[in-house]
């Protein structure tokens, strides 16, 4: 996108915003992946088995499992390597579908699941949630809902 004249600066508020969130984001998530570490999981693995976890009968379609997570078909293959060598996930050929593949979360991928959750819940409460106040975290929840909003509607239009 090119800008006619000259771009609209940020004032002092948004770029604390700005900064604030690219020096923080990524410190947040290394510290609270560190602290599935225990569970042999990283963020990404987290991610997947809860996405599964909530799937009806623990199972996805590849693709609509790349879309949830924000992955392509092969960063959801590369994804997928540990959790199935690990025999969290399962990966086999659609019944109704033989072109699709589906990931199914394995019993021993549910009770991980289930171990690693509180401590998770936990650390994302002490990292993060128990330092805001209710309207501030209703604020963030805010402001990601409608950029997620706006990055998704970009994305169908390109």
């Amino acid at each position: 996108m090119e800008f006619m004249g000259s771009p609209k600066w940020l004032n002092e508020t948004e770029m604390l915003a700005w900064r604030s969130f690219i020096t923080t984001s990524g410190d947040l998530i290394r510290t609270i992946e560190k602290d599935l570490q225990k569970f042999g999981l990283d963020f990404g693995d987290y991610q997947l088995l809860v996405m599964l976890s909530e799937a009806p009968d623990h199972r996805l379609r590849m693709c609509d499992l790349a879309d949830t997570l924000r992955l392509s078909r092969s960063g959801l293959t590369r994804r997928m390597q540990g959790v199935v060598k690990a025999k969290l996930v399962a990966r086999t050929q659609s019944k109704e579908d033989a072109r699709s593949a589906i990931a199914q979360l394995t019993p021993k991928g549910f009770t991980l699941l289930k171990k690693a959750a509180p401590h998770h819940v936990g650390s994302v409460r002490r990292q993060m949630i128990d330092l805001l106040t209710e309207s501030e975290a209703k604020a963030i929840g805010s402001a990601f809902t409608k950029i997620s909003r706006h990055l998704n509607t970009q994305d169908r239009d390109q």
